[in-house]
């Protein structure tokens, strides 16, 4: 893999759609009130009948192209707020009442669905994949030796930006008002076509640790140690990333995963989706006391990540290209990664004469 891998601009390389994206949380999605969302500008229904699983169809009817998540679900299926026509799980068009059973036309589009720890995910790829592609590893999120919070919203930037921001731990000086100041040192990391792991430790020198980081890491870490102790491993296994924290022995004591799924059709927006699990200490109700500690010292660097990535699109905006001047080799790795393993997105002229991305996808066998 070359490292300084392409000439194209990687904020115009949108995620490829053959993977399981999270497009909702469970909690949004009530019985019987279908839910609208999208994936790179398409809409899509989401669907939890009176019986069965969720299911997704693609958000439009087939007679006059009006939202399904303005109708109403039925049993097993989802019918059209307008007319009245009815569609199964399959998308299969399967009642039109005025019709009759023998002459029912086309339907829409499924997408294959599943339900984990508290997120709704689609495939919005080729369905023919979906078995066989990999579901992301959520273990944390479902074992009870962590408490976990699932967060997120949406940000103004590519996906790309997010990655590279959680990759990057040399942002730390972005946080220093929320953590003091932290030092970061990079102690290798390990690459593969669709991989990249990263390991960091750190060092206080100044400024007091946060309760939030104490509760996170279960201890208290004192100020001007001079020491790097604990051990950060940060993976993006495309197209989602990891990070796990370890102050000692073989289990982390915190685990977080995340994804981005875009959005709009140029792919600048995408909404986020977390579960961070943080390992219970002994006794375990030490973290439950620490907790909204927790939440709000997570807010807050989130906050400040979602800023400064959103000035990082701003820029790529005003400029009309990435200027970047990438010098990090892990960052210049984790970028040859989401280009190869990324789609194109085909450039338009809008009417001022701004170009942009339209939204329309085309794999890439590679980028030289």
């Amino acid at each position: 893999m070359d490292m300084c891998a392409t000439t194209q601009d990687l904020r115009r390389i949108g995620a490829h759609p053959d993977h399981w994206y999270p497009v909702a949380w469970s909690r949004e999605l009530a019985v019987d009130r279908p839910l609208a969302t999208r994936f790179a500008g398409e809409p899509i229904v989401l669907v939890r009948p009176k019986s069965g699983p969720v299911f997704a169809l693609e958000d439009r009817c087939a007679h006059r192209q009006v939202p399904l998540s303005g109708g109403v679900a039925e049993k097993e299926g989802l019918r059209c707020g307008y007319h009245g026509w009815t569609y199964d799980r399959s998308g299969a068009c399967v009642d039109v009442p005025y019709l009759g059973k023998c002459k029912l036309p086309n339907g829409v589009r499924s997408y294959p669905c599943q339900e984990r720890s508290g997120l709704i995910f689609i495939f919005p790829g080729d369905p023919a994949l979906a078995a066989e592609a990999p579901f992301p590893a959520l273990a944390a999120s479902q074992d009870p030796a962590f408490r976990t919070r699932r967060f997120g919203r949406e940000v103004q930037c590519h996906y790309s930006f997010m990655h590279e921001n959680l990759m990057d731990m040399n942002h730390q000086f972005l946080h220093r008002k929320q953590m003091g100041q932290i030092r970061p040192r990079f102690r290798g990391m390990r690459t593969s076509d669709t991989q990249i792991e990263v390991d960091y430790s750190f060092a206080r020198e100044a400024g007091k640790q946060p309760l939030g980081e104490a509760a996170i890491l279960g201890q208290r870490r004192g100020t001007g140690e001079g020491k790097f102790r604990d051990l950060m491993t940060i993976r993006t296994t495309y197209p989602y990333q990891t990070l796990n924290i370890w102050t000692s022995g073989d289990d982390p004591v915190m685990d977080l995963w995340i994804a981005y799924t875009p959005q709009d059709r140029a792919q600048r927006v995408n909404r986020t989706f977390g579960l961070l699990s943080v390992r219970r200490p002994k006794p375990a109700f030490l973290l439950d006391l620490g907790w909204p500690l927790l939440v709000m010292f997570t807010e807050r660097i989130f906050k400040e990540d979602r800023a400064i990535v959103e000035q990082e699109q701003a820029a790529h905006d005003r400029q009309g290209a990435d200027w970047n001047q990438e010098v990090f080799p892990p960052i210049l790795a984790l970028r040859a990664i989401l280009a190869n393993c990324g789609t194109h997105l085909a450039r338009a002229i809008d009417c001022d004469g701004t170009e942009r991305g339209d939204g329309t996808l085309k794999v890439l066998d590679s980028i030289k």
